[in-house]
């Protein structure tokens, strides 16, 4: 359908500390494990790929896992890249408020984590410096515990950005 809600059907958060192969085996494991068929080569798997996250990428890649890797900075547009691209963090952050306020993203609420991505979520804000118009983002990377917001953020972005590339192409566009 035009405009799809996007379903949040699982979350999981890895202690800090956890090694890098160990998260890369366990997602390859999960992605490769059925609720109804593996999604493994059926779905996408977003990876932030700022800072260290290149040579996570690099993981995946080498265990046989291709992710799109999403590079988030400051700048106001998207730009293309080999298997992925550079997001601006607005656009990950316009795209859950878009997901949210149009009751289009849909938490399943069975999920142990579900609380804490609401929880986060609502203390998640966006700031404008009036005097430079300049837009900053509270608990964005900046503390130990917003990476469901990030993941989020991601699959929201990634779902917005598809749905409409999509609906072009069945418009005619």
């Amino acid at each position: 359908p035009a405009r799809p809600p996007l379903y949040l059907r699982h979350l999981h958060r890895f202690e800090l500390g956890t090694r890098y192969p160990d998260i890369i085996q366990a997602v390859r494991k999960l992605l490769s494990s059925p609720p109804i068929r593996p999604l493994l080569g059926h779905s996408v798997l977003l990876v932030d790929k700022t800072g260290v996250g290149a040579a996570v990428v690099d993981g995946f890649r080498q265990a046989g896992v291709n992710p799109w890797a999403i590079t988030i900075h400051g700048g106001s547009s998207v730009t293309w890249e080999h298997q992925g691209a550079r997001v601006p963090k607005r656009d990950l952050v316009a795209a859950v408020q878009t997901l949210l306020q149009s009751s289009r993203l849909k938490i399943a609420e069975g999920l142990d984590l579900a609380p804490t991505l609401k929880k986060e979520l609502l203390n998640f804000r966006v700031k404008i410096d009036p005097k430079t118009a300049h837009d900053s983002y509270e608990h964005w990377r900046e503390g130990d515990h917003d990476d469901l917001v990030l993941a989020t953020a991601l699959a929201c972005w990634y779902r917005e950005d598809r749905s409409a590339t999509i609906e072009r192409v069945h418009a005619g566009y």
